[in-house]
């Protein structure tokens, strides 16, 4: 995983879709495919625009590097129905 570029951001500060995905070294495609697949629900879609936070981005910093083999010791959430 690629470190974040702007450290000396706020924590308070929320990211935009494209800030976020720049953070994370990731496509805004890629970030929407991560929040349908881990967060948003057939009956509960992705809003239009969104805004996130820096423990938000930690999230999806560890699901973009799920698809990557390695050992890890965190235990995924089941999945929602």
């Amino acid at each position: 995983m690629r470190p974040m570029s702007n450290v000396s951001r706020s924590s308070q500060e929320p990211y935009s879709e494209s800030e976020a995905a720049a953070a994370l070294g990731i496509s805004i495609s890629r970030l929407h495919q991560l929040l349908d697949k881990y967060v948003f629900t057939p009956g509960n879609t992705r809003p239009a625009s969104i805004e996130f936070t820096s423990s938000d981005l930690l999230l999806l910093g560890y699901w973009n590097n799920l698809t990557q083999p390695r050992a890890s010791k965190v235990i995924p959430m089941p999945k929602r129905r």
